[in-house]
């Protein structure tokens, strides 16, 4: 097989046999195929897609390219939830202790940022001392004691999706439907997971800004879980504006905390009330999904979920002190606000424009090999809908010199439409499939 004959095969809308896919996951796995033309290959892919069939057999191999999780020895239901990505995305920090704390194992390898969009691996590493890198042995000796445990992808999970994903972040491939989906399934399957609850954004700050296709990737995802044995639920959300206050990692990992404790921002309380509702169904804890978000509303109010995150993060080797005193995080040393050039009525906010100007001020990636500074980030502090004035506060900008500030002021101002006009804002959850 020559890596150029599958690239321009597909470039021209042929359909890649099983044994070639899983010869160019292994090539990726092994480094025998070099950046470039697996870069090529996701162009191709991008733009011609792949049918079921290549995308069920493309995720297998994925799926088998590292080790799999046996997770049958250890008792109850093991349930995990997925986003696909948006501004301010905090909710699996706060959501996998307190569905832990209710009596579901919750086994989450998670992602770093993509894009415009934070990762949750990126936020928990703002925890000073926290590891995401821990062994198979040891992950599963925090699904066992704790009930929760949240790494990021070894050497030995999902090798192929790791390299993969960095190259999608840097090639403009991170939007395609397939590999996506590919992506997200492979990770979770290799969980040994029952059930999945998917979070689909939708909207200026999703990778999916129409409904059309947030619905098409739901679907898919939700086929791909199901022919695979795994209970899959997928919600659409609205991604129309940032969840919550917080926009950067240690901000996030500030306001998470805030929602255990019961003072967390309402929307994103709503996320975490019935997705980690969910998750409590398809564990069998709860038979139907009211009775799922009341405990998931006990355990914040009684202080269980907080109590999991503290022994979570004291396992995964951070300081179990931020939890009391979130000021032991990182901080920026400075701040400045980006103020209203006229009043009115905020009639829309780029919600991508936000989470770029994060990263433009060093808070994510333009480049895989970039590092991250934890303290960036921004506060929002006007949403849609809210009437302004002229020079109030829009959002306050956090960071530690001004590389990048100019860059993302000028974000922050296109990224707000003020108007005239009294608008009606849409309702978090869109749509559920299942």
């Amino acid at each position: 097989m020559r890596m150029a004959d599958v690239i321009r095969h597909k470039r021209d809308g042929g359909t890649l046999e099983p044994e070639a896919i899983r010869k160019v996951i292994a090539g990726v796995t092994d480094g025998s195929i070099p950046d470039y033309q697996a870069s090529a290959l996701l162009m191709a892919v991008f733009f011609r897609g792949l049918d079921d069939n290549e995308l069920v057999v493309w995720t297998d191999a994925m799926l088998h390219s590292g080790d799999v999780f046996d997770m049958s020895h250890l008792s109850g239901a093991k349930v995990d939830k997925h986003s696909t990505g948006g501004v301010g995305d905090k909710i699996s920090i706060p959501l996998a202790p307190l569905v832990s704390s209710c009596g579901v194992r919750v086994p989450m390898i998670s992602g770093r940022g993509l894009g415009h969009t934070g990762g949750t691996l990126d936020k928990l590493e703002s925890i000073p001392g926290f590891r995401t890198d821990l062994s198979p042995a040891r992950f599963l000796e925090g699904v066992r004691t704790i009930g929760a445990c949240m790494v990021g992808q070894t050497e030995s999970i999902v090798p192929a999706d790791k390299r993969l994903y960095a190259l999608r972040d840097v090639t403009g491939t991170v939007e395609s439907i397939p590999l996506i989906s590919a992506s997200i399934l492979s990770k979770k399957l290799a969980e040994g997971i029952s059930g999945l609850v998917l979070d689909v954004k939708v909207g200026s700050g999703a990778f999916m800004k129409t409904r059309e296709q947030a619905t098409l990737l739901a679907r898919t995802m939700v086929g791909l879980g199901t022919r695979s044995g795994v209970r899959t639920v997928a919600y659409l959300t609205d991604m129309n504006q940032p969840i919550g206050w917080a926009v950067g990692n240690a901000l996030e990992i500030e306001e998470s905390i805030e929602v255990l404790r019961g003072a967390g921002p309402a929307d994103t309380v709503e996320l975490v009330v019935t997705l980690g509702g969910r998750m409590l169904v398809l564990g069998g804890v709860s038979s139907v999904q009211t009775e799922g978000e009341a405990l998931i509303r006990a355990a914040i109010a009684d202080g269980r979920g907080l109590e999991t995150f503290r022994r979570m993060v004291e396992f995964q080797g951070g300081d179990p002190a931020v939890v009391d005193n979130t000021d032991l995080l990182p901080r920026a040393r400075n701040q400045v606000d980006v103020r209203a050039g006229r009043g009115g009525v905020v009639q829309a906010i780029n919600c991508e424009l936000l989470g770029l100007a994060a990263v433009a001020m060093g808070g994510g990636r333009r480049r895989k090999e970039d590092g991250i500074d934890p303290a960036v980030g921004l506060r929002v502090l006007v949403r849609l809908g809210d009437p302004v004035v002229c020079g109030q506060p829009l959002v306050t900008l956090m960071f530690n010199d001004s590389r990048g500030l100019s860059e993302a002021e000028y974000m922050v101002h296109s990224a707000y439409s003020i108007g005239d006009q009294v608008i009606e804002v849409g309702q978090t959850f869109i749509d559920v499939i299942e």
